[in-house]
């Protein structure tokens, strides 16, 4: 996780806001840049801002040059995936206030990196997958055939979610 400071990611001076914050999804965390694209090619929706969610902890998906593990995956995350993650080395539970980060609990909805929900896929152990709010660029890393197999948010036309 990266170590920035309060002023360069909204909302990062306290880890959960209020749900009700608006949010604008932009190009390295900047929510005054152009929007960034979810897998369907429109704009990338906010994921969680309770708690604030991000590589840049602006409640985005937003990737950029810093993201070296690539979090834009909007995942609903679960007890099992969880576990699962813990039992990678990856404790996404305990909380680390050093990077705005409060631990979290089954149903928060949290930016995961690619590979790692990958990984859990591949194990029968991945969360679900708000769509909207994933960024284009995992498909880099896993198919969209994959993504949509645990998506939470439907599209109005569903052929969207065809390779």
């Amino acid at each position: 996780m990266p170590s920035a400071s309060p002023s360069s990611c909204p909302g990062s001076e306290s880890a959960r806001v209020p749900a009700a914050t608006f949010v604008r999804c932009a190009a390295d965390g900047d929510t005054a840049g152009v929007g960034e694209r979810n897998v369907f090619g429109s704009e990338l929706e906010p994921c969680g801002t309770d708690p604030v969610t991000g590589f840049y902890r602006n409640g985005c998906c937003s990737t950029g040059p810093e993201d070296l593990g690539s979090h834009t995956i909007c995942a609903v995350v679960t007890a099992e995936f969880l576990a699962h993650q813990r039992s990678i080395g990856n404790d996404l539970s305990t909380p680390v206030p050093e990077f705005q980060f409060p631990g979290l609990v089954p149903g928060d909805r949290w930016c995961v990196t690619a590979a790692n929900w990958l990984r859990a896929h591949r194990d029968g152990a991945a969360a679900p997958v708000v769509l909207a709010s994933t960024h284009e660029r995992v498909l880099e890393i896993v198919p969209l055939s994959a993504l949509a197999g645990y998506a939470v948010d439907v599209p109005a036309d569903p052929s969207a979610l065809e390779d």
